[in-house]
C-alpha cells in the first residue's frame, strides 16, 4: 500500500473503523498478531504496518527516519485506510514513539491512544539523569555511531545482538520463532541500516539532538507535545530497557483521563509475554 511516498506491507483483519498498530525495534508488524483479530472480532480493521525501511516496507529514497517522519506515515496511513474520527492508534517502543505524535499532529484524526513501553517524550529529562537508565540505554548511543559500527556489530554471528537484546529487555521470555520474523525483515544491509538510522535520526534522546533532515517539521514540533486523546500507557513490571519506576512518573504527562497500568511478570515485549492480559486492557480501552 502506498502513504507518504512509500510502499507498506501490511497485515490487517477485520473491518470497521481503523485500528492502527505501530511496532518497534527491533521488531516487526508480526508483534500484533494476537491483537489482530481480537481486535477485528471486536468490529476495528486492524491494520498493522511495517515501519519505514523494515521489509517489505520500501527503505525512503530521503533517509528521514526522524520522529516528524514517522508521524507523517502514520497519518497518511489513516487517510489511505479511510480511517474517521473514530479510529484509534496504537504503539510500542517506537511505534509509542509515532502515535504521540500523530495524536497531537492530527487530534481529529484518533479517538483514542494506547502506548505500550516507551513514556511520552517530555519523561526524557528523568529518564537521561538517572545513572542506572543511561546504562540500558546502552545501544541507544552506541547506535548513534556515524561509521557504521553498529550495522556490523548487530549483523554479526546471525543477529546473535538481537538475541541478547530481547532477553535484557524481556528477561525469561522465549520469542523463538518470532525473532526469526525480526531478523529476516533486518536481513538486508540496507534495511538493518534504516532500522538503526531511527537513532541517529535524534529521537528519543537528549535535548539538542539531531532531527535527521529538514522535512515533516511540523510533525516533528507536535511530537514534542502532549497527545490530547485519553490515553492507556502500559508497561512491564520486568522491562529491561526502560525502568518501570522511572516509567511510572509518565502519568502527568498524559492528557486528563488518562491510564497507566503496569503489567506484573513482562518486560519490554509486554503485549508477548502477557497477551491475554495486555489485549483485554487494550480492548476494554478503545472500545469504552
Amino acid at each position: 500500500m502506498q502513504a507518504n511516498g512509500l510502499e507498506f506491507g501490511l497485515l490487517e483483519a477485520g473491518s470497521g473503523r481503523l485500528a492502527l498498530c505501530l511496532h518497534g525495534f527491533p521488531d516487526t508488524a508480526h508483534t500484533w498478531r494476537r491483537l489482530l483479530p481480537v481486535l477485528a472480532g471486536a468490529g476495528f480493521h486492524a491494520v498493522a504496518p511495517f515501519m519505514r525501511g523494515y521489509a517489505p516496507t520500501s527503505v525512503p529514497a530521503d533517509g528521514a527516519y526522524h520522529l516528524g517522519a514517522l508521524t507523517a506515515d502514520a497519518v497518511a496511513l489513516h487517510e489511505v485506510l479511510g480511517g474517521g474520527q473514530d479510529a484509534v492508534l496504537i504503539g510500542h517502543d517506537w511505534g509509542a514513539e509515532a502515535a504521540y505524535g500523530a495524536a497531537a499532529y492530527a487530534p481529529d484524526r484518533w479517538r483514542r491512544l494506547v502506548t505500550l513501553a516507551v513514556p511520552p517524550a517530555a519523561l526524557d529529562p528523568v529518564l537521561f539523569s538517572d545513572y542506572d537508565q543511561l546504562r540500558r540505554f546502552f545501544y541507544l548511543f552506541m547506535f548513534r555511531d556515524p561509521a557504521g559500527l553498529a550495522e556490523a556489530v548487530v549483523a554479526a554471528d546471525g543477529m546473535a545482538f538481537l538475541d541478547r537484546l530481547w532477553a535484557d529487555w524481556s528477561p525469561g521470555y522465549h520469542p523463538a520463532e518470532h525473532l526469526t520474523h525480526v531478523k529476516e525483515s533486518l536481513r538486508s544491509p540496507a534495511n538493518l541500516a534504516a532500522a538503526i538510522a531511527y537513532y541517529r535520526a535524534g529521537a528519543p534522546g537528549p535535548p539538542g539532538a539531531s532531527t535527521g533532515g529538514t522535512r515533516f517539521t511540523a510533525e516533528l514540533h507536535a511530537a514534542g507535545r502532549q497527545a490530547p486523546q485519553p490515553t492507556l500507557y502500559l508497561h512491564g513490571a520486568n522491562d529491561g530497557c526502560v525502568a518501570a519506576g522511572l516509567a511510572a512518573r509518565a502519568g502527568p504527562f498524559l492528557a486528563p483521563s488518562s491510564r497507566m497500568s503496569v503489567i506484573d511478570g513482562a518486560g519490554h515485549f509486554l503485549h508477548l509475554e502477557k497477551p491475554d492480559e495486555v489485549n483485554s486492557q487494550i480492548l476494554t480501552w478503545v472500545t469504552s
